[in-house]
């Protein structure tokens, strides 16, 4: 426990949990939600309905604190999702996912000086970073082609501009190796201790939130013109690994949107409907919504399991019959369907609090996590 610098013992800060006895919290992630709130200078923290554990900090929680924590927003500072519409004569998941590009491959001034992807860059790189520049990562990281469901909010449809049918691709991707480097920087001097210097730490945070909004719109640029289409702006936005000073307080937030009146694509999985919501959480939820489904298995878990039930072949073809784009055997059995929590119980829970307001759906068509060569030698061989 803290001690105040009169003597006297510090006053914890409060816990909130927006979930429901239906819902699949594990205790080790509740467990490091009551480590964060011992913190020093930690004043509230609220777990989404997604939470579950991350490395040191919870993952699906926003922590308002006096004292700023770098290792709270973690590596992937930027990290987000953006929903980008896009215009297709037809939508065949079987071919258009033959037309994905590389999206390993990252972006080079020189050498790709000619993509017309770079029509969305205005003005230079944050940071100068052009490493990865362009690449969608790993681990849950996707760009997907999907279809939008029914609606089930007209109003808020109609301000954002999307109605039953249209295409749209959804990009979750972040900061890459620059949020990276900010994070090992601190760690290696500070370890788990705050900023010393919290402007100078925001500067450069500020930096890679720009570079990872940047970088989902260069992927769906990319993507875009691969299909045949033209890259437009994004209807949706959020980053949800930041820090943010809101009320004189730093509000961190690691797999959590900002829920004060704004528009967020809450991620399924591929094998299920992503909710776009309309936003309105208050300060008992530090201002802020779920992210998406939350993990319910550790990757090495998945692993163990998927191979024991799954061949590579069955997750390739999700139960909504969108097809995913994959060449990591490993990543496809770690990110399968069933190693997240229920969508439909989160977005649930999210209505349940009051915190937020489903609009329509985003069914997948096809979800790209990482080349596949194979089907690329196939493809050559005809």
């Amino acid at each position: 426990m803290s001690v105040h610098p009169s003597g006297r013992a510090a006053v914890p800060a409060t816990v909130s949990v927006f979930s429901s006895p239906g819902s699949w919290i594990e205790s080790a992630a509740l467990d490091q939600c009551h480590q964060v709130a011992a913190l020093d200078g930690m004043a509230h923290v609220a777990a989404m309905p997604d939470l579950h554990p991350g490395k040191g900090a919870p993952i699906g929680a926003a922590m308002a604190s006096t004292v700023l924590y770098p290792f709270l927003v973690g590596s992937d500072i930027g990290c987000g999702i953006a929903v980008f519409p896009i215009a297709l004569r037809r939508a065949v998941p079987e071919r258009l996912a033959a037309r994905f590009p590389d999206l390993d491959r990252a972006l080079d001034p020189q050498r790709d000086a000619d993509d017309p992807a770079w029509s969305v860059l205005a003005g230079d790189v944050p940071a100068g970073h052009l490493d990865g520049l362009g690449t969608v990562g790993r681990g849950n990281h996707f760009v997907e082609l999907a279809r939008v469901g029914p609606v089930l909010a007209p109003e808020h449809a109609d301000r954002i501009g999307l109605a039953t049918g249209d295409l749209v691709l959804v990009v979750h991707s972040g900061s890459r190796g620059l949020g990276e480097r900010i994070l090992r920087e601190h760690t290696e001097r500070h370890g788990a201790g705050p900023a010393p210097d919290p402007d100078a730490y925001l500067a450069r945070h500020d930096a890679a939130v720009r570079w990872g909004s940047l970088n989902r719109r260069l992927l769906a640029a990319r993507v875009a013109y691969a299909l045949g289409a033209e890259p437009t702006e994004p209807v949706v936005d959020q980053c949800h690994n930041l820090v943010e000073i809101r009320d004189g307080r730093y509000l961190h937030r690691k797999g959590a949107a900002p829920g004060d009146g704004r528009d967020v694509l809450v991620a399924g999985t591929r094998g299920t409907p992503s909710y776009l919501v309309a936003a309105h959480a208050g300060a008992d939820a530090n201002h802020s919504v779920a992210h998406g489904a939350g993990r319910k298995m550790s990757r090495a878990d998945a692993l163990r399991r998927g191979r024991a039930k799954h061949t590579v072949e069955e997750l390739r073809r999700t139960p909504v019959g969108s097809l995913v784009v994959c060449g990591d055997r490993q990543l496809l059995f770690e990110e399968a369907p069933t190693a997240y929590k229920r969508i439909e119980q989160v977005i649930g829970d999210l209505v349940a609090h009051d915190l937020a307001t489903p609009v329509t759906t985003t069914v997948p068509l096809v979800t790209y996590k990482t080349p596949d060569v194979g089907a690329g030698r196939r493809r050559s061989r005809r």
